[in-house]
Formats: structure tokens, C-alpha cells, sequence
């Protein structure tokens, strides 16, 4: 199949029940419009709101999403539908960066890196199979590395977020909780966008009750200075049509437009482990499509890890975000039964049109805190869990001291932020000093455990987080 050239099916009319469309078939245009709108919507909360968490502007995010999703669909050769947006396994990684006195030049060049260590990593695949994969990176290890990514994150939702306005976070933390496990279908996909819709809709009001107290020397962050919840003067005077650039936010601080990337040893330490994240989220998806259509997909995995690390790769060269592939666009595929890639580039090329649209990027960047505090609450604590889902699918055994020990040490490491000095000029820390324990002291036991007659017991199967065709009710975090 190519990667255009979509035959109609179906007389272009709404297939019947149990029918599904394959990715290389379409509907009418008009339809086709229509499920690419919803793809939209799909990715289009989280997509805007992590770009603003990490510094970055969210319209260039959304833009160069649409830039990533065309290159990964024409890398796989239309055989594997996904959009490409804007992955929450970099924002503790960026984090540390800024933490460190990193700039936005020196995040984009990190993630940079990251891409093209994923790509790299997507050849190895494409060319030798998966299996190096899985010598160097085995199920007990991938699902440790994402659950601290996650869980070190803890602290960004709980201190920075939530002081200045608990109510309203803990509220959106509640609607985020009922859409996603109550309701079932199309609006659980889209749990984070509608969240933000509430959240600002709560804060309007509790705007028109009372103002919030003034922000004090312990809580900067999330408050705009005016006593208001919600602070449009930058959406008033941002314009309808243009180019992406630097813009200042109420909530986030500064949010930098294209810029060209820095590199430093240092802070791309502190990346690395994302690519892990994104091994486990590729597979994930790759599985999770081939079983949706009855294609055989596994040829297509190294494909997959290549387009993710090219797309990725591209959007920091210009100082957008990292991208993965998104669950809740699964979520639609599942729903629909319609798996043509035609929606998916019809998706790209919206997004690419909304990143000319400053109005849109300085709503999101207009959030209040307390709403992003109720977001990040769920979405931080659902990544870490992911990380324990990984464990559970593949049946790690920790009865073992083998693999108990060294990944408990690599946690504790990497959630507590333990900083490892290696000289006056170069430390690692949090995720990256738990990443090198975690395969240091794995390995490393493995090696030693068969000649002292402890054997390991040994996992083999492929790294997972896959959400199953019939999975409802809920999303999965990027």
C-alpha cells in the first residue's frame, strides 16, 4: 500500500455496523473532514498544554505536531495510522534542565538528541529486530524508568500549581476523574481538553464571587498579580493570524517561539530516559493497531520508532516539543472502527493551520494554575502507573531479589532527585541518576546472579503499555 491513494469504500457512506475502514480506504471527503476534525479535538488539550508546562510556545507545539504526524505517516508508509502530538514524558526532563539554569535552547537541543537516539534506535530495529530492544531494555527496567518519570514529577503538580488556587484544582481533578472512568466513548478521549474547558469555566466564576488572595513570596507561581483567577490581557492583544513567537504567560512565565537548539552533555543526560518512555509508547501503539485491523504490524515497529525520533528530531530543531504517539487517537480509531490514515493527514494539516492562530496558544497560556494543578495531578500519577501496567503485562517477578532490589534503588533515586556528582562541572540527577542505577544495577545482578547460583528469571517478552482495541472509558497519558 502507499502512502496515498485512498480507495472509496462503502459508496463514501458511513460503513455498516461491524465494517471497518483500513488505512488505505476512505469514506467521502466530507466524512473524512469530519474524522479528522475529531482527531483534532482528541490531541488538541494535551497537545497545547505541555508545550506551556515546558516553557515552549504551545502554537509552534501544535504546528510542528502536524509536520511530525505527515513525516511518521510517509516513514511507515501509510501502514500505521497515529497523530503525533506533544509527549508529557520530557517535562521532568525539562524541569531538571531549567532547574540547572537551562534555557529553552538548551531543552530543544536535548530533545533534539533524544530524537535522534529514538530513530537511531528505530533502525537497530528495522534492520535486526527487536531484540536488542529487549536484551538492553527488558519489560522490568522499561516499566521502572517510566514510572519515575512520572512519579518525580509529583511535586510540580502538588507546590507549584495548586497553592494559589486548591479549590479549583482539586474540582478539575474531579471532572478529570468522572469523564475519564464514568464516561464512556468519544469524550473520555478528550478528558484533558474538557478539563481545560471546565477549569476555566469555574475559575470565571469564582472570579465573579471573589478574588483570590494576592500572591505572597511562597506562592509566584499561578497567580497573576491582579487578585484574578483568569487573566486575558495577552489572549486581548494576541493577534488572529501569524507566525509563533516568544509570549509571556500569567501561569507559565515566559513561552519561547522558533528558536535553533543548544547542545549540552549535561542536560542531555537528563533526556535520555524519555526515549525509553517513547520505545514503550511506540510499541504500545504499534501493538495496539495491529490487533484493531488484523495486520500484521511487527515489520512496521522499527518504522514506527524512526518517525517518532525524525518527527521528534524536527520539531526541536525550530524550538517545538517532543512528540509520541497519542493513545486518545486510538481511542477514536477504536470508536470509529475507521482507520484510514486520509483522517490523520487531514488532522496534520488542521493543527499545522491552527499554529498560525496566536489567539488559540495565548488562551492556554492564560490557564490558571489551579486548573493545570488539577490536569497535572491525574496525568503525572497516571504516567508513573503506567509504569507499573508495563510490570503487570509482563508478569515481572518481584519475589525475585534480582529484580526487586536494583529497580527499587533506581526509583528511590530518581523520584527523590538524588543528584550524583561527578565532578565540579558535571552531575547527574533525579530521572537521569535513577535511569543508571536502574540499568546498572539490573544488569549488573543478572551478570552476577548465575554465578553464585541464584539464576534470574528472565522476561523476554516486548516492551508494552498497549491499550487493547476494546478499551474504553479512559485515556492513557503520552
Amino acid at each position: 500500500m502507499s502512502a496515498f491513494g485512498w480507495k472509496q469504500v462503502y459508496n463514501g457512506k458511513t460503513p455498516p455496523p461491524g465494517a471497518v475502514v483500513r488505512p488505505g480506504e476512505r469514506l467521502s471527503w466530507l466524512r473524512m473532514g469530519g474524522l479528522g476534525a475529531q482527531h483534532v479535538v482528541a490531541m488538541f488539550g494535551a497537545t497545547f498544554v505541555f508545550p506551556a508546562i515546558m516553557g515552549l510556545n504551545p502554537n509552534l507545539a501544535v504546528m510542528m505536531s502536524g509536520v511530525a504526524t505527515i513525516l511518521f505517516l510517509l516513514i511507515v508508509k501509510g501502514r500505521v495510522p497515529s497523530y503525533l502530538g506533544t509527549s508529557a514524558s520530557f517535562v521532568a526532563a525539562v524541569a531538571a534542565i531549567r532547574a540547572q539554569g537551562g534555557d529553552s535552547a538548551d531543552v530543544t537541543g536535548a530533545i533534539l538528541i533524544a530524537g535522534v537516539i529514538l530513530a537511531a534506535v528505530g533502525v537497530l530495529v528495522h534492520f535486526g529486530g527487536s531484540r536488542y530492544v529487549r536484551a538492553v531494555l527488558p519489560p522490568a527496567v522499561t516499566g521502572a524508568v517510566v514510572m519515575l518519570i512520572g512519579f518525580n514529577l509529583a511535586t510540580v503538580a502538588t507546590s507549584i500549581y495548586f497553592p494559589a488556587q486548591q479549590w479549583i484544582g482539586l474540582l478539575t481533578a474531579l471532572f478529570v476523574l468522572i469523564i475519564t472512568v464514568l464516561v464512556r466513548g468519544f469524550l473520555s478521549r478528550i478528558a484533558i481538553f474538557l478539563a481545560l474547558i471546565f477549569g476555566y469555566l469555574i475559575s470565571w466564576i469564582a472570579d465573579r464571587i471573589n478574588d483570590v488572595p494576592k500572591c505572597t513570596d511562597q506562592i509566584t507561581t499561578a497567580c497573576t498579580g491582579t487578585g484574578h483567577r483568569i487573566d486575558w490581557s495577552g489572549v486581548r492583544s494576541a493577534d488572529w493570524i501569524g507566525l509563533p513567537q516568544d509570549i509571556t504567560s500569567p501561569t507559565f512565565g515566559e513561552l519561547t517561539g522558533p528558536h535553533l537548539p543548544a547542545f549540552s552533555i549535561t542536560f542531555i543526560l537528563l533526556v535520555i530516559p524519555s526515549v525509553i518512555a517513547l520505545l514503550a509508547e511506540n510499541a504500545g501503539h504499534v501493538k495496539a493497531v495491529s490487533e484493531m485491523t488484523g495486520d500484521d504490524l511487527d515489520p512496521y515497529l522499527g518504522r514506527a520508532f524512526i518517525g517518532d525520533g525524525v518527527g521528534t528530531a524536527v520539531a526541536s530543531f525550530v524550538g517545538g516539543s517532543p512528540t509520541t504517539t497519542y493513545a486518545e487517537n486510538i481511542g477514536v480509531m477504536a470508536a470509529t472502527r475507521i482507520y484510514s490514515t486520509l483522517a490523520y493527514y487531514i488532522a496534520a494539516v488542521v493543527a499545522i493551520l491552527f499554529g498560525f492562530c496566536p489567539k488559540f496558544g495565548a488562551v492556554v497560556a492564560a490557564t490558571p494554575g489551579g486548573v493545570l494543578g488539577g490536569i497535572t495531578l491525574v496525568l503525572y500519577g497516571m504516567i508513573g502507573l503506567l509504569g507499573a501496567k508495563i510490570w503487570v503485562e509482563n508478569r515481572v517477578d518481584f519475589g525475585n531479589p534480582i529484580n526487586l532490589v536494583p529497580l527499587a534503588a533506581g526509583l528511590i533515586a530518581g523520584i527523590g532527585n538524588l543528584n550524583i556528582k561527578f565532578s565540579d562541572t558535571f552531575s547527574i540527577t533525579g530521572i537521569a541518576a535513577g535511569t543508571l542505577i536502574i540499568l546498572i544495577g539490573y544488569h549488573l545482578v543478572h551478570i552476577l546472579a548465575p554465578r553464585v547460583g541464584s539464576a534470574p528469571v528472565e522476561n523476554t517478552a516486548p516492551i508494552t503499555d498497549t491499550p487493547t482495541a476494546g478499551h474504553e472509558g479512559g485515556f492513557r497519558p503520552r
